[in-house]
């Protein structure tokens, strides 16, 4: 089935964008904070029918036209041998980083077994909803992943991972080379399990001189994104003004932070599918401005190859009034 998404990824006029929110399922969703009390995070991502109930939330309440599945980048640091916890106030928690540049030529495991749980979870969304909207997956990208995996856990700065590079820079081309190897075949395990598109978040990668963005991580981005057998969204954060690198990414669609003007990034991007790209702030407005700043995101971005989205992730504290709003602005557009 030709999802109204999917359409869109491949550069199609469409009668009215479609629309999803990056961490739609999450904490500003009551029925997602009740589970939580019952799982913890990690809990609630390795089991399908508890994650399949999370990812169900937001149909319930917004009806949008993808479904993310609920899940976590850092899932994919366990074929690679990695350990993580989440630690409340403080995030993920890599209990055994990299110890050194001696430390990064990794091979990875068997995806499919040892992400077992993300396959089901695919699977069952598909058999519940898949013929009503589409199903959406996702990977971390080899920077963001290294990033996490070299500090130990979030950086603001990426400084450690930066380090590497200055000091080792073999050892950093190995140590994201190794995170690409498995991040292709984990998108290519969960399209095989049912997903109708995917996202690549290498969020973390915008803080790369272009050079370097250019020379380590362009060349990986296409060997994961290229002549996949679904659409492919790439997103990375401070990209304004680079977007040219992102279009050669391979991707089908550019995602689009919040800090770039939709019109500008048309005309710089050409043809090219995006995605975006409300301020995830405007939603702490009022629905009646929350509507006129959507509406201003449709219309800079035209009919062909939009899909509407936040430029990041739902802020905790949201009103869902507000996310109704924004849902509801993309649906009542008729071209």
């Amino acid at each position: 089935m030709d999802h109204l998404l999917v359409r869109a990824a491949r550069g199609e006029h469409t009668e009215r964008p479609p629309v999803w929110l990056m961490r739609q399922a999450g904490r500003h969703i009551p029925e997602y904070r009740e589970i939580r009390e019952e799982y913890s995070f990690l809990e609630a991502i390795k089991t399908p029918e508890i994650a399949e109930e999370i990812t169900m939330l937001p149909w319930k309440y917004y009806r949008p036209d993808g479904l993310v599945m609920f899940s976590d980048i850092l899932t994919v640091l366990e074929p690679l041998g990695f350990s993580y916890h989440i630690e409340s106030g403080v995030g993920p928690v890599v209990e055994n980083p990299v110890s050194g540049p001696d430390d990064v030529d990794r091979s990875h495991g068997d995806v499919a077994q040892e992400l077992d749980y993300v396959g089901e979870l695919l699977v069952g969304l598909n058999r519940r909803i898949g013929d009503d909207t589409a199903i959406i997956g996702f990977a971390g990208g080899p920077f963001t992943l290294a990033s996490y995996a070299v500090a130990g856990g979030p950086s603001r700065t990426n400084m450690p991972l930066r380090k590497l590079r200055a000091r080792h820079p073999e050892a950093f081309r190995t140590l994201l080379a190794s995170f690409a190897d498995v991040v292709r075949d984990y998108l290519e395990f969960q399209i095989g399990n049912g997903a109708d598109a995917v996202q690549l978040f290498d969020t973390y990668a915008g803080t790369l001189t272009e050079a370097d963005y250019r020379e380590f991580l362009l060349p990986l981005h296409r060997e994961i994104l290229d002549d996949l057998n679904a659409p492919s969204i790439i997103f990375v954060r401070r990209m304004g003004g680079r977007l040219d690198l992102l279009r050669e990414s391979g991707a089908d669609v550019i995602g689009l932070d919040w800090t770039v003007e939709m019109g500008e990034a048309r005309d710089q991007l050409g043809g090219l599918p995006v995605q975006g790209n409300l301020d995830p702030s405007y939603l702490f407005g009022d629905p009646d401005f929350v509507r006129e700043r959507t509406r201003e995101i449709i219309d800079a971005a035209g009919p062909d190859g939009h899909i509407l989205n936040l430029g990041h992730g739902v802020n905790k504290d949201t009103p869902v009034e507000s996310v109704e709003a924004f849902v509801e602005t993309a649906k009542s557009v008729e071209r």
